[in-house]
């Protein structure tokens, strides 16, 4: 029987109060009985509109109309066809803004939840799935990825699937890029990104950690060891700031830095050997994902008083509605229509407060949002010792410095078409190395073009007897 509900089934999670001070998952996923009462919610439309929103078009009614018969694991089939992490996207894809979206129910009512079955059905699987890896005939052919985050591990496995060798250079000593050094256990816990590793390597997918391209190896010594397309998604780990005095201080930190010590170097725990300032009272600046990945982050370290301060309104906010709602509730203060203009030192160079103007909004800027405007004689100062700095990031350019032929923006990213086909032929890229930071699920989306256009690339290349050996 059909669910009518007008609500989605809630997300259990952890107490407010007892999540603020763990690294453990917040979010506590669906019992076997809410994924069906939910899946049940799903009107399987013959438009399947929700298709049309997701990046990676997975089959989305199939797959919940599995759940809603308890078959788990049929669903998981279904998902993997076009996903290759899809324990990840259940996590953290911003389906409220995509496959959500564009759902009938939500024209009348919340919505069917389908991240939230997209991981229960993922996690079902991992606990209770059996079913073996087939690594698919070898035909012949190898392509490099360069990066090993949701772009480039997105693109690995779909070209693992068609037979192709595949090596994933990752220039840290761990893989998995922004899903384990930029969001955090409470949201991502690495052991879920591990397993999605696992299962492409079960593929035949190679991992090279510790391979910094552009300096261990170039473009040019890649395609001389007879990789024939090479796919660039190294992602865009370059922190920007803000240019006002006092960035430099002691207790001022780059949101990529604090949070790469905090997730990947695990300096939370209390035998890390990776040193991190546990400060009292913090201010972030910014206010995407990722701002609010680093104040709760500093609550769990231990500070007294966490600022989120973002220039713009509430409205604004470019964050998950969800990210925004368990900072709140975890004592997050957000500090709006502010803007920072000058650190503050103490004696020693340390943080000693945070200088800001209060803010208003104007007209329209290029980005379609009002335009904040500094108020006369507003000037204040917020008492911290703390400063991370998450206001976005660039693609870092020793990739571009390193190779001849490819062409990029002004601001650092290399340009591509849809494809992925840059100015370099037998070179792809995707991902925040080309659009600048953005979801996880767009750079999936992304890595899974350059993949299709790599093999179609490959086989105009070669004849069908040359090809598959």
């Amino acid at each position: 029987m059909a669910n009518m509900s007008l609500k989605k089934n809630e997300m259990p999670s952890q107490d407010p109060k007892i999540r603020k001070d763990n690294f453990l998952e917040v979010a506590l996923g669906y019992s076997e009985e809410q994924a069906v009462d939910e899946a049940k919610r799903c009107l399987n439309c013959k438009t399947k509109p929700c298709i049309e929103g997701c990046p990676v078009r997975i089959y989305i009614p199939e797959f919940i109309q599995k759940v809603a018969e308890r078959d788990f694991e049929g669903a998981y089939q279904i998902i993997s066809v076009s996903s290759s992490l899809p324990a990840v996207c259940g996590r953290v894809c911003p389906q409220e803004t995509q496959c959500e979206q564009k759902c009938i129910r939500g024209k009348k009512g919340e919505p069917v939840a389908i991240g939230r079955l997209e991981r229960f059905v993922a996690d079902w699987h991992n606990q209770h799935g059996k079913t073996e890896v087939v690594k698919p005939k070898q035909n012949g052919h190898k392509v490099a990825i360069i990066g090993s985050g949701p772009a480039g591990l997105t693109c690995a496995g779909d070209l693992a699937k068609k037979g192709y060798d595949v090596t994933v250079f990752e220039a840290l000593h761990e893989p998995g890029g922004v899903l384990v050094y930029g969001i955090p256990e409470f949201r991502l816990p690495n052991a879920i990104v591990q397993k999605e590793i696992d299962s492409l390597k079960a593929l035949g997918v190679k991992i090279e950690t510790n391979m910094v391209i552009g300096k261990v190896l170039s473009i040019d010594e890649l395609m001389d060891m007879g990789f024939e397309a090479i796919f660039i998604g190294t992602g865009a780990g370059l922190p920007r700031f803000m240019g006002i005095p006092g960035e430099n201080l002691k207790g001022v930190y780059s949101a990529n830095e604090f949070l790469t010590r905090v997730n990947l170097m695990k300096a939370y725990q209390k035998d890390s050997t990776t040193p991190i300032y546990r400060a009292k009272k913090v201010a972030v600046v910014g206010g995407g994902n990722v701002a609010m990945d680093a104040a709760r982050c500093a609550l769990r370290l231990g500070a007294d008083k966490v600022y989120i301060v973002y220039r713009r309104s509430e409205a604004e906010l470019p964050a998950r509605v969800e990210e925004v709602e368990h900072a709140k509730e975890e004592g997050v203060i957000f500090k709006l229509l502010t803007n920072p203009v000058e650190i503050l030192p103490d004696e020693n160079n340390f943080v000693a407060g945070i200088k800001c103007v209060e803010m208003e909004l104007g007209e329209p800027d290029s980005s379609g949002r009002r335009r904040p405007v500094a108020k006369e004689n507003s000037e204040f100062i917020i008492d911290v010792d703390c400063v991370i700095m998450a206001i976005g990031t660039s693609p870092n350019p020793l990739i571009k410095a390193t190779t001849k032929g490819l062409e990029t923006e002004k601001w650092g990213g290399i340009i591509a078409d849809e494809t992925g086909k840059t100015s370099r032929p037998g070179v792809y890229a995707g991902g925040d190395a080309v659009t600048g930071a953005a979801t996880v699920i767009l750079a999936m989306g992304a890595g899974k073009n350059a993949a299709a256009a790599i093999d179609e690339e490959i086989k105009k290349k070669y004849s069908k007897n040359q090809l598959i050996k």
